[in-house]
């Protein structure tokens, strides 16, 4: 019998893409067991039995790790950034401040490295694990209300083959902060304008970003085994909403979908002071940064009794401002993992 509040996964960034190494964070949140996601077939074939033999192979090797949602932190959002967006695993000193920043940007005309996991995953009966996990795809999403909450994250995850391991002896927990959505801003400003520089006050009720990486794995005759070679970017695709308390500015949005006008628009969640200020920043901050089109604005519905309307958006490039989107977190941490 085992027992589920004795479950966890861990993991470590490899040197390597891989190559496994020891874990050296633990994920704080539900644990993700892995789906083993083998190519598991019978060959067909007709030797006049029926229902066929037990004839079969296994024709590659994959996992799948789905986190499930859990609250976002300002400590933990990196890594789904550094394994999806582009390999960023040492903070950037704000000058003499005390905060580290960690900034993402998209692909736009070469593809960016991603850092690669080992990731383990165990409870008291089994550890099983994986080398060269990359994200695939992420979520983000807040909402407010009278209650307030947590920005939520989740993402799927995909490495090589599963196997049973050994657990790493369980690195310490990193402290973390959560984003509040409470304490998140919304700024849209014209496209050849600054991001961040206007607030759209009083009317930004809830959103959601979602964020495809485009990496695929790829499986080459190498004769090296049934494991994917290698991984490459296809096409990164950045979706999201934004609910809008009904009122002029929801009006003025409307107005801009219905003429295809792109803008810029930063989603900013922002945390506690920083232990010393930097030069950019004083507490620790969330911006996803973008270019962005509205797509499409749903019928009024309602909300704790105010009418809200959700505009859904796509960020893509814009040659005007020379901007695709940029997701920068700025914690205290000196390095991931």
């Amino acid at each position: 019998m085992s027992v589920r509040q004795l479950a966890s996964m861990q993991l470590g960034i490899e040197t390597t893409s891989g190559t496994e190494v020891d874990a050296t964070e633990v994920w704080r949140g539900p644990v993700p067991f892995p789906e083993d996601t083998q190519g598991f077939k019978y060959p067909e074939e007709d030797v006049a039995i029926f229902g066929g033999t037990d004839r079969s192979y296994i024709s590659q090797y994959s996992s799948k790790w789905m986190i499930p949602e859990t609250e976002a932190t300002f400590e933990h959002l990196p890594l789904l950034l550094t394994s999806s967006v582009k390999a960023l695993t040492t903070g950037v000193a704000d000058g003499s401040g005390s905060g580290k920043i960690y900034a993402y940007p998209v692909s736009t005309t070469a593809a960016n490295t991603i850092s690669t996991f080992t990731m383990e995953a165990y409870d008291d009966q089994q550890e099983e694990q994986a080398k060269y996990v990359f994200c695939r795809s992420w979520k983000l999403s807040g909402k407010g209300g009278n209650a307030g909450n947590a920005v939520m994250m989740s993402a799927e995850m995909m490495g090589r083959q599963v196997a049973p391991g050994t657990k790493t002896a369980s690195p310490g927990l990193t402290t973390v902060e959560e984003m509040l959505f409470p304490k998140s801003k919304l700024f849209i400003d014209a496209i050849g304008g600054t991001i961040g520089t206007t607030q759209k006050t009083n009317t930004f009720m809830a959103f959601d970003l979602s964020f495809d990486s485009g990496i695929m794995p790829v499986w080459t005759g190498d004769g090296a085994g049934l494991d994917f070679t290698f991984i490459k970017v296809s096409e990164p695709k950045l979706t999201g909403s934004v609910l809008f308390e009904h009122d002029a500015i929801a009006v003025a949005q409307k107005a801009i979908w219905r003429a295809q006008t792109p803008q810029l628009m930063r989603i900013q969640v922002l945390g506690a002071t920083l232990s010393t200020a930097g030069t950019a920043y004083s507490v620790k901050t969330f911006n996803a940064d973008m270019a962005m089109k509205f797509t499409k604005f749903d019928v009024i519905g309602e909300q704790d009794g105010n009418d809200v309307v959700l505009g859904n958006f796509e960020s893509r490039y814009n040659s005007t401002a020379a901007v695709w989107a940029t997701f920068t977190v700025v914690n205290q941490l000196t390095t991931l993992g």
